[in-house]
């Protein structure tokens, strides 16, 4: 199962490092950054651009 992976028990024992993984958490939620990966999607159906 593919989600299977993010249930996973995390031990962090370091004070410092706990709180720094509860404020990446913490940035992660309030502001995510969503870019697309293209502006425009071309489809190319010329044969011979296709061979290139």
């Amino acid at each position: 199962m593919a989600t299977s992976s993010i249930f996973t028990n995390v031990k962090i024992d370091d004070p410092n490092k706990a709180e720094d993984f509860i404020n990446a958490l913490d940035a992660s939620a309030h502001e995510p950054i969503r870019k697309p990966l293209a502006h425009k999607i071309s489809i190319v159906s010329d044969p011979k651009t296709i061979r290139k």
